[in-house]
């Protein structure tokens, strides 16, 4: 596609504003409004399975989300939760797979385990997939580690260990944003959207280079779905746009290269 390389939308003169789908019909959708890049969320990819998010059971339903996505017009990011492995070299061979179907950049998670293990498996990744956009993410604000600088000193381990830009999801503090922005320098900060937390526009002004809407759309679209049915039960009509039946349609795909694609993945 003639357009920005998924890096260099991090240094746009707009942060990069990243929506999270989680299946064919969502991120196509949202790529149809404009958004040039879509990110994957892994609660929406374990909910579907049924299974538990950020518990590295969902490997397998995450690759085939990105085989099914990985060859779209658009950049896709890949959310792996910590790379469903401690084991940096697994972690590397799942970010190559990746790499191999599509996908540009992954986010990989270290859930307050031991930083030189995630920095090794950040480093790892870099070696293994080097055309991967490795956002690393730590969750000293979302699980909350009790060590004052926790959030610093990681950040700068997993920079030095090569990741291109770093998630602090849960950070929703202005002044404390502004701050790290100014630390990290030219090293794209990426932040967490809440309602309730600084305005799109105002996280811009703040330094932010990337802003994910993490599970937020998928919950907000269950919400929508249970509301309508409950609606309907109660005879009242369901408010909210429903897009056409013509407009969610997939488009139709060659049956050999479905075929050659399933091939592939197993």
């Amino acid at each position: 596609m003639a357009q920005r390389t998924f890096a260099d939308l991090h240094h746009a003169d707009e942060p990069l504003l990243l929506p999270n789908a989680w299946d064919h019909a969502s991120a196509t959708a949202l790529a149809a409004q404009g958004f040039r890049a879509v990110g994957t969320t892994s609660l929406a990819v374990a909910a579907a399975a049924g299974l538990p998010d950020g518990a590295a059971a969902t490997r397998e339903q995450t690759l085939r989300l990105a085989l099914t996505l990985g060859s779209e017009p658009f950049h896709l990011s890949v959310d792996a939760e910590g790379g469903f492995s401690d084991d940096p070299d697994e972690v590397a061979g799942f970010a190559r797979e990746l790499h191999a179907v599509g996908a540009v950049g992954i986010n990989l998670e270290d859930g307050l385990g031991p930083v030189d293990r995630h920095a090794a498996k950040i480093a790892a990744v870099r070696a293994a997939a080097p055309g991967l956009f490795v956002n690393a993410r730590t969750d000293t604000h979302w699980l909350g580690d009790g060590e004052g600088d926790g959030t610093i000193r990681r950040l700068d381990a997993y920079r030095q260990a090569g990741a291109h830009g770093v998630f602090v999801p849960g950070l929703t503090d202005a002044r404390e944003i502004a701050s790290l922005v100014r630390h990290l320098g030219d090293v794209p900060l990426n932040i967490l959207y809440s309602p309730t937390g600084p305005s799109v526009p105002h996280l811009a002004d703040l330094g932010v280079r990337r802003i994910s809407l993490g599970s937020l759309l998928y919950r907000r679209a269950l919400g929508a779905a249970v509301e309508a049915a409950t609606d309907i039960r109660a005879g009242r009509a369901p408010g909210g746009p429903t897009p056409t039946y013509e407009e969610i349609r997939a488009p139709s795909r060659e049956a050999d290269g479905a075929a050659d694609a399933t091939a592939s993945f197993g």
